[in-house]
């Protein structure tokens, strides 16, 4: 089986989401997902946003969310998962890439979130996901799909052109 979903994982802070947005922009085809990004409130992480690549924008976490979902000091923002994320993740044109930037715990609180992620990792469309290297069962089981190509990224290899290569070649 061909990899239709290619999964970029790695320990924090090696450039994963940096790596995908710069694959994104060689990519000729629509795109369709979300990007999730750092707040920060006077010089420090405060929480995480959803930003969509259709421009919309939902907090993800905050440290001063209530919520009964939490990871460390973030109350999770299951709402916005669901009514912001999880409707960027589904393709409306026959060629769209669906774009993951992340696929870790805080999502996959969400059971709406889970259920949407292998509906489209079923589909036709390529899928580019940035994922934990570690991770609850469920992100250990989709990363050891048939149908996954999985790219350990590092600071070293994280610039290399053969690895960009590569994944532009699994897109075609």
């Amino acid at each position: 089986m061909t990899a239709q979903n290619m999964f970029v994982t790695g320990p924090p802070r090696c450039g994963k989401s940096t790596f995908i947005e710069n694959l994104i922009l060689q990519i000729e085809k629509p795109t369709t997902g979300f990007f999730t990004r750092e707040i920060r409130e006077q010089g420090r992480r405060t929480g995480f946003l959803i930003n969509t690549l259709d421009g919309n924008r939902g907090v993800l976490a905050h440290e001063n969310m209530k919520s009964k979902f939490r990871v460390g000091k973030y109350g999770v923002n299951l709402p916005d998962i669901d009514q912001i994320a999880v409707p960027s993740m589904l393709p409306t044109k026959p060629d769209q890439i669906v774009v993951l930037d992340e696929v870790g715990k805080m999502e996959c609180f969400s059971s709406l979130f889970r259920r949407t992620l292998m509906k489209i990792l079923d589909s036709d469309h390529h899928v580019i996901v940035s994922v934990a290297r570690k991770g609850d069962p469920f992100i250990q089981k989709i990363k050891a799909r048939d149908d996954v190509l999985l790219v350990n990224l590092s600071k070293e290899n994280r610039d290399a052109p053969e690895l960009f290569s590569r994944l532009l070649s699994a897109l075609d």
